[in-house]
């Protein structure tokens, strides 16, 4: 069972590398979804797998930047990017890298950047979450005085963001919002930040920054999102591999499946909208919150660490399995249903 086996030459650890290819499948599934490069799962699955945290996240980067490029074209073709918005917001996402990216190296010469690591993935999924279904029950509420899902209205922060007038504004057409140009700056430098300290390419909260602080379209923000997250993605692997803590030979193993796996995560987006996506994106994030805080325990009881680290394994790859077969099989009912309907319209012209 040697073959199953892979010696990493940079990070000098030896890796499972099947896993490598089912996370780089799933990631570029859901990263295609989910309008992002997919950090918040490969970061702390390659730890699982024995990178240490900093070539985790450098070889997220790299496997995420090639990711998001195809994915962001797949979605150019739907018609879901704002350039515009998406090109204002890498200003900001860049030095925000840099910044996530020096003080990796601090904490790491501390001896502290697993552990503070996680701690701070933890407490950022929770809050993710959080937004998340409470946005959904908030919605859902509003059914009742005969409000549908696209004319009901949830968490509404960006209504409030949008009455600070601070010149230049900008009308964004694609997404249907006009603001101040610092707003998407602003947000863009805490998103850069988020995704050079976790190696997260800003994925995981672009998405939500997209949609309750500026006020995107789902289907946009994901398409506009991705479009962000290639060019943070793409600075965050320059700098970490100038710094030594970027596996390579990593990153193309999980780029080879997840070049496959984009395909359908982006063809999905069209035919599954709204809720649904906001329920298997908050979902996700629980799991993930799950498998990171019981790597955090395996450290602080070593007596159990073997269980501990194998169930947050099972938990991190049997999350990848559920969102993968989901987003398949929507995918696979929405295109049966469109043929459907065209060949009903065409019997019917013809008639």
């Amino acid at each position: 069972m040697e073959w199953y086996y892979m010696h990493m030459p940079i990070s000098g650890v030896t890796i499972f590398w099947p896993g490598l290819v089912l996370l780089g499948f799933g990631v570029g599934v859901i990263g295609g979804f989910f309008g992002m490069g997919g950090g918040w799962l490969v970061t702390p699955g390659l730890n699982i797998l024995g990178f240490p945290i900093s070539f985790a996240i450098g070889t997220d980067l790299a496997q995420m930047s090639a990711n998001s490029i195809v994915s962001t074209m797949r979605h150019a073709k739907f018609g879901n990017v704002d350039y515009k918005l998406g090109t204002i917001m890498i200003i900001g996402t860049l030095v925000g890298v840099e910044m996530g990216a020096r003080l990796v190296m601090y904490l790491e010469q501390l001896g502290l950047v697993g552990s503070v690591i996680r701690y701070c993935y933890m407490v950022l999924l929770v809050l993710i979450s959080w937004t998340v279904f409470t946005d959904i029950t908030k919605q859902k509420k509003q059914f009742v005085v005969g409000a549908t899902e696209e004319t009901a209205v949830g968490i509404d922060w960006y209504k409030r963001l949008h009455r600070i007038k601070i010149p230049p504004m900008m009308h964004f057409k694609t997404a249907g919002v006009y603001c101040s140009v610092w707003l998407p700056v602003l947000i863009s430098l805490l998103i850069g930040l988020v995704s050079g300290t976790l190696g997260i390419g800003g994925g995981l909260i672009v998405l939500p920054a997209f949609i309750y602080l500026i006020g995107c379209p789902t289907h946009v923000a994901v398409g506009t999102s991705l479009y962000g997250v290639m060019f943070s993605g793409l600075y965050g692997t320059f700098t970490y591999t100038m710094k030594g803590r970027t596996e390579l030979a990593a990153a193309l193993i999980m780029i080879l499946g997840a070049a496959f796996g984009a395909q359908i995560g982006t063809i999905a987006t069209k035919y599954i909208k709204g809720f649904a996506i906001k329920y298997a994106f908050g979902l996700s994030v629980i799991g993930v919150f799950v498998s990171i805080a019981l790597k955090q325990f395996a450290d602080k009881f070593p007596a159990n660490q073997r269980m501990l680290l194998g169930i947050s394994t099972v938990i991190i790859f049997g999350l990848v399995i559920m969102l993968c077969t989901y987003i398949t099989v929507k995918m696979i009912q929405g295109a049966r249903k469109e043929l459907r309907e065209k060949r009903v319209k065409t019997i019917t012209q013809k008639a």
